[in-house]
């Protein structure tokens, strides 16, 4: 069987024991009706893209924002994939160790060529009991320290650090991850990081790549500076561009996109509901700061969504999936209900109505690609 006639064919409902008592009956009634689309799988490129457009992020599994528990987040992914999802997306930073943990648990009991699944590298894991750090996304209690390490030799120890920790036999895409000047760690060091991960993570994951071991690679970031200098020095096959394509804010990724299509290469956005602030959370990305005028941008993207009675999340989800470029949207999820939601959201039909009047009001560009 293909594996678009394997994905087309999965049941939707059939959750485990432990989820019946997790997930509303309604939600469970609506999941019957629906099957998640399964987007054009271009095997026939050279370069390897997931088959589905929606995924899971894996950041609320490594504690981000909020403590959950291990039983809620089993269940999270759990749901998700009885939902239809296949595509997973973690790493080692999440939680240090404790996302890709939490992920390996449930997906290491899946046939291995029925889902695709990326991870990162560039820090490596130390163990160091009741570790503490000034950033404050991941909570709880931590028993790894990390240190940078972007050379051949760390890809090759992160790649099978991070198999043991998931218990898998394979990873499909590794992103180099946080290579970025917007990563407060490297201070003024982003230079010289680029340039050790040019001449060390890059050829290696090429050369790992042509071995067999991974499908492709690419960087995983925040900022578009890093793909660009990437293409320049670099042969990847995707890259996951988190916090620069949302219904709040499209123009930067927008012009990267023609850049990348002439290289067959994709994009994975991460962060398409801003970490929940387009999902109704009190929160705005990752440092804790509300830019000028988001605020008042969700009001009014709130108002043309009442009129047209459209979620406002499914809305957000299924804009960052529509660009041709794009090949995966990894909202996150720690619970059974948020996962589900996610998943019947990139199956919801929106009026076309929706879309013109956010063109109309200049809420979204002019020539930002919309769901047909």
């Amino acid at each position: 069987m293909k594996r678009s006639e394997f994905l087309a064919d999965t049941a939707l409902v059939g959750t485990a024991l432990a989820l019946s008592a997790a997930i509303p009956d309604i939600l469970l009634t609506t999941l019957k009706e629906h099957r998640m689309a399964t987007p054009q799988n271009l095997t026939e490129k050279m370069r390897f893209r997931p088959a589905d457009k929606a995924g899971f992020g894996g950041v609320a599994l490594g504690n981000g924002f909020q403590q959950n528990t291990d039983l809620e987040c089993l269940q999270a992914v759990e749901a998700a994939w009885n939902s239809g999802i296949r595509l997973f997306d973690t790493s080692p930073w999440y939680g240090l160790g404790i996302s890709e943990r939490r992920m390996g648990l449930f997906l290491k009991d899946q046939p291995r060529d029925s889902f695709t699944l990326s991870t990162k590298v560039g820090r490596l894991m130390e163990p160091k009991e009741n570790f503490t750090m000034k950033q404050i996304l991941w909570k709880g209690k931590l028993n790894f320290g990390y240190t940078y390490d972007y050379s051949a030799a760390g890809v090759r120890r992160s790649v099978e650090d991070s198999l043991q920790r998931l218990g898998l036999s394979s990873i499909d895409i590794v992103f180099i991850h946080d290579l970025s000047p917007d990563n407060g760690d490297m201070k003024d060091s982003y230079a010289r990081y680029f340039e050790e991960a040019a001449k060390g993570a890059m050829p290696e994951l090429t050369k790992m790549r042509a071995e067999g071991i991974i499908k492709g690679w690419g960087l995983g970031v925040n900022t578009i500076e890093p793909i660009l200098q990437t293409l320049d020095v670099a042969d990847p096959d995707i890259f996951l561009s988190a916090c620069q394509y949302s219904l709040i804010k499209h123009d930067n990724l927008s012009n990267v996109f023609p850049k990348v299509a002439e290289r067959d290469i994709s994009i994975v956005v991460g962060a398409p509901l801003c970490a929940g602030f387009l999902s109704g959370k009190d929160r705005y990305l990752y440092d804790g700061k509300f830019p000028a005028g988001v605020k008042e941008k969700l009001n009014a993207l709130q108002r043309v969504a009442e009129n047209h009675a459209v979620d406002l999340r499914t809305a957000a989800l299924q804009f960052a999936a529509a660009p041709d470029e794009v090949s995966g949207v990894i909202p996150g999820a720690h619970t059974a209900e948020q996962a589900v939601q996610n998943a019947l959201s990139f199956k919801a039909k929106i009026p076309a109505g929706f879309w013109e009047e956010l063109k109309h009001e200049k809420l979204i560009a002019e020539n930002a690609p919309v769901p047909n």
